[in-house]
């Protein structure tokens, strides 16, 4: 089962980058927070639709009240949190940089699997995560260049936008760290990953709607969605992320150890950066290319270890 883990973590890891593209491009026209609300809002749509087809019912079965806190914390930590953060930095720093900061997530999936499950962390492996901290920081931390009219994202022109942008994808990191940990947790015992991901999009949904509601923005929200492209953008990413990704995660985290799950699905900035400089023109510098490079074969050592 270890195979079907591993593949599933791949195909996660593509899914992922088209619907960080998709969320990029709908973020900067209507806003990250109302892509973070509506694409959970389709997710739900999207899933219940095919927790119908193959199970035959619209809800998870048999869930008892001990695996719905840990899904739903999952869901509150890695959906609500954790992507708030995620969009905002797409917006700030564009996917490319935000998806090397998520090379971090596995770093802490190793740390938390540490702490919990007692996996314990050969010299090789922490030079490993070593390596990853490096080539993120490298990147990171690399000088920005003159205000351009062509700037393709806010942190390009603005050095206060950069660095919450970086904040922000850290932020991010954890909060997939720490929802994929709750969601291992969740699932212990064989649940079935697709309820899995519907218990934890049902509780980020209804969390992420309740704040809604209670700041008054549900007019501006759906008001937002009159931008038909961004609207298609959401429609899209909504598919490739919260339905086939965040589904395809689960399987991974259930059939392979947490660690080597977590740096599968870290491999989005490889494949970012010819996808960003073709779609946004973002100029990829050689320290840019080498620092990825690092900081994933950081990733792949714990893989192999």
């Amino acid at each position: 089962m270890i195979l079907l883990g591993e593949l599933a973590a791949l195909f996660t890891s593509l899914a992922w980058s088209f619907t960080s593209l998709q969320f990029t491009l709908a973020g900067q026209r209507v806003g990250s927070v109302v892509v973070n609300r509506t694409r959970l809002v389709l997710a739900v749509v999207y899933l219940s639709l095919a927790h119908l087809l193959l199970t035959g019912s619209l809800w998870p079965q048999g869930a008892d009240s001990e695996r719905w806190l840990w899904l739903g914390l999952s869901g509150v930590i890695g959906l609500v949190a954790g992507d708030a953060c995620l969009f905002q930095a797409y917006v700030l720093i564009g996917p490319r940089r935000t998806m090397l900061l998520m090379t971090l997530a596995p770093i802490f999936s190793s740390l938390l699997a540490w702490l919990w499950y007692g996996e314990t962390l050969t010299w090789l492996q922490t030079l490993a995560i070593l390596m990853a901290l490096a080539g993120v920081a490298w990147v990171a931390m690399e000088p920005r260049g003159q205000p351009s009219a062509s700037a393709a994202f806010v942190g390009d022109h603005d050095h206060h936008a950069y660095r919450n942008g970086v904040l922000l994808g850290i932020g991010a990191a954890l909060g997939q760290a720490f929802g994929l940990f709750f969601s291992k947790l969740g699932m212990d015992g064989g649940f079935l990953p697709l309820s899995a991901t519907l218990v934890r999009i049902l509780i980020a949904t209804a969390t992420l709607w309740l704040i809604t509601l209670l700041q008054g923005q549900v007019r501006a929200t759906v008001t937002a969605l009159r931008d038909r492209r961004a609207t298609l953008f959401i429609i899209g990413g909504a598919f490739t992320g919260p339905f086939l990704g965040i589904w395809g995660s689960m399987v991974a985290v259930q059939n392979a150890p947490l660690g080597i799950a977590s740096t599968l699905m870290a491999l989005p900035p490889i494949l970012l950066i010819p996808l960003t400089h073709w779609i946004f023109h973002e100029p990829v510098t050689r320290r840019a290319v080498i620092g990825t490079l690092i900081a994933l074969a950081g990733a792949a050592l714990i893989f192999w270890q």
